[in-house]
């Protein structure tokens, strides 16, 4: 939703069709041409207004109810990570705005959100949002002069560097020593079995399947996996509400990972999660284990970066691994016309991957 309101066209703001304006319009004869010239007003003389007074003199108001009632409104559905970005970025508006639209105001969001943030992406998210709300205020105030202050919070415009490769490389080596750290905490006593077992097969599920941990891997349940482990073939069907990009697909477990989760499904209901993915996140967070090939320290996310990147070195096709991980399948060719077997999936995926073991 995000990055539809971002790609809305910026185009005249003051201009809309004959019906919004009110204005009627008189034709000269076919010697002069025919020219439309307005002959009324504006109704409540809203682009006079702009026009007479300035747009930096102009003031707008809202109510702290439209703004809670457009937030709630823009976090159905999403993830926690994205409803936490959208209560940020509402957060600031209020902060800098307190219910009244201004040059003032706007530009003061605009510079506090520029010295904020660092990242790009974080700038664009609280920006994009504002832009967004103004649009919402434009369409229940029945008021276009809302959205002339979107001018104010346009970014600027930098070179921007490209970069060949990510600097976040993460090895077969940094899957073992993470594996290996809860190995040994489990001997020290700090975790105890149970929760070493389940910090394991979280790791193994996400390092040899490439799945997104915050959006699939927690919200798998036991009944999908015990219902996956019955066939020769195991494979897991994720369902749309399970992946990130809401695409139904199967996902090939490595014998790895089945004897991995195996113990995580003994003696449990079917409708309970598997992956306990707060605890582990947590954990891992207070761990701080280092990685190899870059200064930083271990994340769930890491997991799929390394079974991309190790995708790489063992040659796993391309056209497999984009579905099995749902990464760069939004083009027509994957809409309309690839629908992969599950069998099929299977085999290709283990052709790459039956060589690749991990000490657990």
């Amino acid at each position: 939703m995000e990055r539809a309101d971002a790609k809305e066209s910026k185009g005249d703001l003051c201009a809309s069709s004959e019906e919004d304006q009110g204005a009627s319009y008189r034709q000269t004869n076919g010697k002069n041409g025919v020219f439309p010239e307005p002959s009324a007003k504006h109704p409540q003389g809203t682009a006079q207004e702009v026009a007479e007074g300035g747009l930096l003199s102009l003031e707008l108001q809202f109510r702290h109810d439209e703004l809670a009632s457009y937030t709630e409104y823009r976090k159905t559905e999403l993830t926690h990570k994205s409803a936490d970005w959208i209560n940020r970025a509402s957060n600031a508006f209020w902060l800098s705005t307190s219910g009244t639209i201004s040059a003032k105001t706007i530009n003061d969001l605009r510079a506090k959100t520029l010295a904020k943030y660092e990242c790009e992406s974080s700038k664009s998210k609280v920006l994009t949002f504002a832009v967004a709300f103004l649009k919402y205020l434009a369409k229940i105030h029945l008021d276009m002069r809302y959205r002339l202050f979107e001018l104010f919070l346009e970014r600027p415009r930098r070179i921007k560097i490209r970069k060949n490769v990510t600097n976040r490389i993460v090895t077969k080596e940094d899957i073992q020593n993470i594996l290996d750290h809860i190995r040994r905490a489990e001997r020290r006593g700090s975790i105890g079995s149970s929760r070493a077992e389940q910090y394991t097969g979280f790791t193994v599920f996400g390092a040899l399947t490439g799945q997104r941990s915050m959006a699939t891997i927690m919200k798998l349940t036991v009944a999908q996996l015990r219902e996956s482990l019955r066939a020769a073939k195991p494979v897991l069907r994720v369902e749309p509400h399970q992946d990130k990009i809401r695409m139904e697909h199967y996902v090939p477990l490595h014998p790895q990972v089945v004897e991995a989760i195996q113990p995580l499904l003994d003696g449990r209901q079917d409708d309970e999660l598997t992956f306990q993915y707060g605890s582990f996140w947590m954990w891992v967070k207070r761990q701080q284990i280092s990685m190899s090939r870059f200064h930083g320290h271990f994340v769930l996310g890491d997991l799929r970066k390394f079974a991309e990147q190790h995708g790489d070195a063992i040659g796993w096709d391309q056209s497999n691994r984009a579905y099995i991980m749902t990464h760069g399948v939004s083009s027509v060719e994957w809409k309309h016309y690839r629908h992969p077997l599950p069998e099929h999936v299977y085999d290709i995926y283990i052709k790459a991957w039956k060589d690749v073991q991990l000490a657990v």
